[in-house]
């Protein structure tokens, strides 16, 4: 009797897996939810997902960019172990996910769960040497354990423009094949440093090639016009999409990524968002966001469902205000996308990788919590199989950490440490209060995060001692990856 209500509490019966959602937003930052502080945006969906759940203060993306932190989540691997995958990847790049890894997904789906991915991929396709897209992807999504997806195949600055289902182009035309190029021009449309008259956004930071719906994206296309996606059009049938998976996943659990393309630049929000902000065009996309939560809510509703469900929702890095095109700094109207933290994406300080994260399960508890425990997404892997009773082992996800307690059960405590990959291959180091980030001058500034959150006290040169001991620190982490 009491080892059958061991089983039921733990999840070890296999009738009484809960379903999984991971949902992953694109640069939204620590600031940027009202239920993290936010005052002139209202998120009200995902505020009651937190009011159901636990609502982390130091939980942390795997990278400061968007490539290595989903190639984190999804494997349970740093960054660091897989050059392929620690950099920002254009979009005819090869899968950086090498071939007999074991992801979130592939290992779920051994264990009888039904897996579908939905939203932006961005960590490569095909074979190589580059992504051939006039025809199926010979390694894709599929092949690292999703039965279905639909997808964007990198990012919206990024060509190709199109949609992607379960590795084929959608309308795709045989006699208008998409081709892609990052090195030079193909086709003869124009593009951003040719034509700038046809743009409706300025373009900067490298969107000089092919022009598409007004806006001048990273590389050059040609081809595929039955298959271009509207900009106004994508958060809508991402949403669409993955409501439609969790309405026809009924035989048996499910677990869904949905990885939406809200709030990265190009910033084009519906119609019926666009100015209800007052925040920019960033604002309403966050609006926008909102929105796609509140839909997924609803669906699990309406399947009866929603106490039954993990839901866990986060970013792939931290906040970015104008990465890439003219959304101006100034019309954000007062509203602090990182709330009182230093730097943004990219960067090494707290903005760049401190995300916010909310983990619900009404089944476990309904209690609304707040949790200081550091988290890394590495970590959900491990956790999330750990407390479902699904053992994976040493070899799979090796950088994952089983935290069940504080995501699942009312803990506080984490990680003692963490590596924070930096873009382009820099690292810092999380080690309690203490942190260290590397600078120009290639010396490392110290924060204590317990007394200065927003970094403003470089205590190096008063604590060499500090520093030197987490450098060695650093040192020892480091070589595990090697």
């Amino acid at each position: 009797m009491i080892f059958s209500a061991l089983l039921l509490t733990s999840g070890l019966l296999r009738e009484n897996r809960p379903n999984i959602i991971v949902i992953l937003a694109d640069d939204i930052g620590y600031g940027d939810l009202s239920c993290y502080g936010a005052v002139q945006i209202k998120t009200p969906n995902l505020d009651y997902l937190a009011s159901k759940g636990v609502r982390f203060t130091d939980a942390h993306s795997a990278s400061t960019v968007c490539t290595p932190s989903r190639y984190s989540l999804l494997t349970g691997e740093s960054p660091l172990r897989n050059p392929a995958a620690a950099g920002i990847i254009d979009g005819e790049e090869p899968l950086t996910i090498k071939a007999n890894t074991q992801t979130l997904p592939s290992f779920l789906q051994k264990n009888s769960y039904s897996t579908g991915f939905v939203g932006k991929w961005h960590l490569g396709l095909g074979s190589g040497p580059k992504t051939n897209y006039s025809k199926p992807i010979d390694r894709g999504t599929n092949q690292v354990g999703f039965e279905y997806s639909f997808y964007i195949p990198a990012t919206g600055d990024r060509v190709p423009c199109v949609f992607i289902e379960n590795d084929t182009v959608v309308n795709n035309d045989p006699n208008d094949p998409v081709r892609v190029s990052y090195r030079q021009k193909i086709g003869s449309e124009p593009t951003g440093v040719d034509n700038p008259e046809l743009l409706t956004e300025p373009m900067m930071n490298g969107h000089t090639g092919t022009i598409h719906n007004g806006i001048s994206r990273m590389g050059y296309m040609t081809g595929g016009m039955k298959a271009r996606w509207k900009d106004d059009q994508i958060a809508e049938t991402l949403t669409r999409k993955a409501v439609d998976f969790i309405g026809g996943a009924k035989s048996k659990p499910f677990f869904l990524y949905f990885a939406t393309h809200d709030v990265h630049a190009p910033q084009v929000p519906a119609a019926r968002f666009r100015g209800k902000s007052k925040c920019g065009l960033r604002g309403d996309t966050i609006l926008q966001l909102d929105w796609s939560i509140g839909e997924i809510t609803k669906a699990l509703k309406r399947r009866g469902i929603e106490k039954d469900t993990i839901v866990m929702f986060s970013s792939d890095n931290g906040g970015a205000n104008n990465d890439g095109y003219s959304t101006p700094r100034t019309d954000l109207n007062g509203h602090l996308f990182n709330g009182v933290l230093r730097g943004e994406k990219y960067g090494p300080y707290e903005g760049g990788h401190r995300v916010p994260m909310i983990v619900s399960w009404q089944r476990n508890s309904e209690k609304k919590r707040v949790s200081s425990a550091l988290i890394s997404h590495t970590d959900f892997f491990r956790s999330v199989c750990s407390q479902i009773g699904l053992d994976t082992g040493k070899q799979v996800a090796a950088d994952s950490q089983d935290h069940r307690k504080a995501l699942f059960g009312g803990s506080n405590n984490g990680r003692s440490s963490l590596v924070y990959h930096i873009a382009y291959q820099s690292v810092a180091y999380r080690s309690g209060q203490w942190v260290i980030i590397p600078n120009r001058a290639n010396k490392f500034e110290l924060y204590d995060l317990s007394k200065d959150l927003p970094q403003k006290a470089n205590l190096a040169d008063m604590q060499p001692q500090t520093v030197s001991m987490l450098q060695a620190r650093l040192a020892e982490e480091l070589s595990a990856f090697k």
